[in-house]
């Protein structure tokens, strides 16, 4: 009898459980039994396990075959378990020595030919399985790059069995034929699922692409949505952006994720996990150290939002956008359920989402900015009359965006018609790219050192009762907030809200608490009523 175990990890969202292969060999008649729990793509891996054996120039053993993958409470699906059962079956063959198999994790697809291809989600398996204590990893040769990013790893990327065989056996490596130069790797096919990406309008745009060709001085006029994105990009705070078409609205949130600072080490990983479980890492750059930017069509599902689908279900824009930027434009449009289905996720930063085959938990800590028109036919306006609509109709329009949803956006800004004159004035326009980002870099820094030692990173994720009891505002400054509270113009969890964009004016301009002026801002920003201060944040330092 032949025994030998490896390791591979099943992955359930974004997170992993090591998983322990076993084959065992018996005497009798030449069978191939896979037990715990496959579904229907890792059942079929007895077939291509067989063929990609054989073809890598190994005897297939002609014995009693089954091979286990405990835990046997765990579903397991996908193909990436195929490496580790082949490695398994030949160490119960004798083929490879079981002792060099038992404390290596494997994680590949095998084609017929024995070519190991990249399987979604290399990164949170490595990550599951660093957290699990192993230090040895077998990836295709295509996804090393992107499992040398988990520290303290040592990773082997091989491009056949062949190669692996050699390696464990300690024979010669043989060499595979390299790809004929301009012709695509049909083994990078599996990096990248087809149709996710047009699904939730993802998009991969450096910082440097954005100074480029996106950049906030070609934005005219809109000085009040201007400084609404900074204080949206100092503080983490959600943004609604109302007025006509053509005002400006979708040019300045497409300009909002150059203006946030890059992501850091911890946060880099995060997204690119999700990324990875989704398929959409880019090729070529496995980490994403940028804010993503996820954009979805108004006649995007629910599932499509929040995730789901099918079987195990998948990250969906929310977790997409994680630690960037989620833009909803013609935000009425959208289905009122896909809409308060977002409300959940705005508050606790992750989704959890039951299925059939279990529940899964992605993160989902996302700058929200919602774009939409005032009425219909979007040229309703208390200056004129040219809107065409009914009263009736424009109450309803407005009311497809939901309070309890509304309540959970903290700057809304009424964004106006450009005018002739500004539009055809010549000369130095607004603020660039580089200087606003400057000044938000500079806040979140004031931000970090302030909220030191504590589980928060910006202001719009401290809780309420801290800012009022830790961090307050100079005495007397929240008066005007706390009147409108009685009056009922704001609700408590409005007035925390002006409390922490108050917290974020004042690190924008350099204070060390927020004043009357920097909460009659925070007001202005929420309420859109004036109160008598410059809009422009230069303007106040």
């Amino acid at each position: 009898m032949g025994f030998a175990r490896t390791c591979s990890v099943a992955l359930v969202g974004v997170e992993g459980v090591v998983v322990e292969v076993q084959a065992d060999l018996e005497p009798g008649v030449a069978a191939f039994t896979l037990v715990g729990l496959p579904d229907k793509s890792l059942t079929e891996s007895r077939d291509r396990v067989r063929a990609a054996v054989v073809n890598s120039g190994a005897s297939w053993p002609q014995k009693k075959l089954t091979v286990g993958l405990s835990p046997a409470s765990v579903p397991k699906s996908g193909s990436g378990f195929d490496l580790a059962v082949a490695a398994a079956v030949l160490g119960a063959a004798e083929r490879i020595d079981p002792r060099v198999l038992a404390d290596i994790v494997m994680i590949g697809e095998l084609g017929l030919d024995g070519r190991v291809r990249p399987v979604r989600g290399t990164l949170p398996a490595v990550l599951a399985a660093a957290n699990a204590g192993y230090e040895q990893v077998v990836v295709p040769e295509c996804a090393a790059a992107e499992a040398s990013l988990v520290p303290g790893v040592s990773v082997l990327g091989v491009r056949s069995l062949r190669q692996l065989i050699a390696v464990l056996a300690d024979e010669p490596v043989p060499d595979e034929e390299p790809v004929e130069p301009g012709r695509p790797d049909p083994l990078l096919a599996g990096l990248r699922v087809p149709g996710t990406a047009a699904a939730t309008g993802i998009h991969h745009m450096g910082t440097a692409q954005h100074d480029q060709d996106h950049d906030l001085a070609d934005v005219v006029g809109q000085t009040s949505a201007r400084t609404a994105v900074e204080v949206a990009a100092a503080g983490g705070h959600h943004l609604l952006l109302e007025g006509p078409p053509g005002a400006g609205k979708t040019m300045l949130v497409e300009r909002l994720p150059a203006v946030l600072p890059p992501l850091g080490s911890r946060e880099a990983l995060e997204v690119t996990a999700v990324h990875s479980v989704a398929g959409l890492l880019p090729p070529g750059k496995p980490m994403i150290d940028t804010a993503p930017y996820c954009a979805p069509h108004h006649s995007a599902t629910m599932q499509a939002l929040v995730g789901g689908g099918p079987g195990m279900a998948r990250p969906g824009a929310v977790s997409l956008s994680h630690r960037g930027v989620l833009f909803l434009d013609e935000a009425p449009e959208f289905s009122s359920h896909a809409l308060d289905a977002l409300r959940q996720p705005l508050e606790s930063g992750h989704v959890v989402i039951a299925r059939s085959a279990g529940v899964v938990r992605f993160p989902a800590k996302f700058l929200m900015v919602l774009a939409a028109n005032p009425c219909p036919c979007g040229r309703f306006s208390q200056r004129d009359d040219f809107c065409e609509c009914s009263p009736s109709a424009v109450r309803r329009y407005q009311a497809r965006l939901s309070g309890p949803l509304l309540d959970r956006v903290d700057l809304r800004v009424q964004v106006d018609r450009v005018t002739r004159t500004e539009l055809t004035r010549s000369g130095a326009g607004g603020e660039s790219t580089a200087a606003v980002a400057q000044r938000v870099r500079a806040a979140r820094e004031r931000t970090a050192a302030r909220l030191a030692g504590t589980p928060w990173h910006t202001n719009s994720e401290v809780p309420g009762r801290e800012l009022r009891s830790r961090w307050s505002a100079v005495p007397g400054a929240m008066d005007d907030a706390e009147r409108s509270l009685e009056r009922g113009a704001l609700t408590a969890r409005g007035i925390d809200r002006v409390l922490r964009v108050a917290w974020t004016v004042a690190d924008l301009v350099g204070h060390d608490r927020p004043d009357a002026t920097d909460v009659a801002l925070a007001l202005q920003l929420r309420t859109g009523v004036p109160r008598g201060v410059p809009m422009a944040i230069g303007a106040l330092t």
